[in-house]
């Protein structure tokens, strides 16, 4: 590792993942400030900033003392609120919080992105990526305005890294959760039908995997801009991968065998950046126990 935080910090704090990531940040006995638009409870952030991430004031008080800022805080799909809401919102946090770390002197940040930026889960059809596995150099398809603010968090990563030489990471995550939660429903509906996953990939990581590969990217020797596919190694659904590719993905080029119910992405970057470690996999039901589906 190189150099360790001496305090973090979290917008979004409220939210599943950031809550998540104050819990390893004590853990790990790293100072955290939290924002957010409502107190995310309990004693594990030293500080806690109520208010808007888009507003620069706020921010810039939130970043007193602190060395690495991870950001979560978005609108988190296009159907939570108006393409405005969602697009300016969205944009305009990731924009005022690099922009303000940047000026403060913060030298690491890594943001939230999303799957959702290849524009597959958000689409009116089925998209097909242009090659499997796909990787970060993957073109995009975005049609909705979450996918697209995603997209613009990235370039905006990638600006702030070359205006004030910043590391930026941007973590293009999957469907997040955890066994007895969301997890547990798509589970079951990927596996009674195969084709509701078939826009995600199958993708999922638990959340506390991906607060992890949150402080690798904060702390592992990565310099400049990077964008990085973090997902669990296998897929959310039973049936074998390149079985459900055939099906749902025909005719797209196959770069690289796929085994079992390996996830079709390339994490490679993962591995070599951060070195992706996934501690939690979901316990996926063996194929042979699912029943057929049409």
């Amino acid at each position: 590792m190189s150099d360790v935080p001496g305090r973090v910090l979290v917008t979004g704090a409220a939210g599943r993942l950031g809550r998540l990531m104050l819990d390893l940040l004590a853990h790990q006995g790293v100072a955290v400030t939290a924002l957010d638009l409502r107190d995310p409870g309990g004693p594990v952030a030293g500080r806690v900033i109520v208010g808007d991430v888009g507003d620069p004031a706020t921010v810039r008080d939130a970043l007193d003392g602190v060395d690495a800022v991870a950001h979560f805080a978005a609108i988190p799909a296009p159907v939570l609120g108006t393409p405005e809401e969602v697009f300016c919102g969205n944009t305009r946090a990731t924009f005022v919080v690099l922009e303000e770390a940047g000026q403060a002197g913060v030298r690491r940040a890594a943001i939230a992105s999303s799957y959702s930026v290849l524009g597959f889960p958000w689409a009116s059809r089925l998209l097909h990526p242009a090659y499997l596995p796909i990787d970060e150099a993957l073109p995009l398809q975005v049609e909705d305005p979450y996918g697209l603010s995603k997209q613009a968090d990235e370039a905006t990563g990638a600006m702030m890294a070359r205006r004030y030489g910043m590391t930026v990471v941007a973590l293009r995550f999957p469907l997040l959760g955890g066994p007895g939660d969301k997890l547990d429903k798509r589970a079951e509906e990927y596996a009674e039908d195969p084709g509701s996953g078939a826009a995600e990939l199958w993708t999922y990581l638990d959340g506390r995997d991906a607060a992890l590969a949150t402080w690798q990217a904060l702390t592992r020797p990565i310099e400049g801009y990077r964008a990085i596919f973090v997902t669990a190694e296998d897929t959310l659904a039973p049936q074998p991968t390149e079985e459900l590719l055939d099906r749902f993905h025909p005719g797209v080029e196959r770069r690289a065998p796929l085994p079992g119910r390996a996830v079709p992405i390339d994490l490679g970057e993962a591995r070599r950046l951060l070195g992706l470690t996934v501690r939690y996999p979901f316990p996926v039901p063996d194929a042979a126990d699912v029943p057929e589906t049409a």
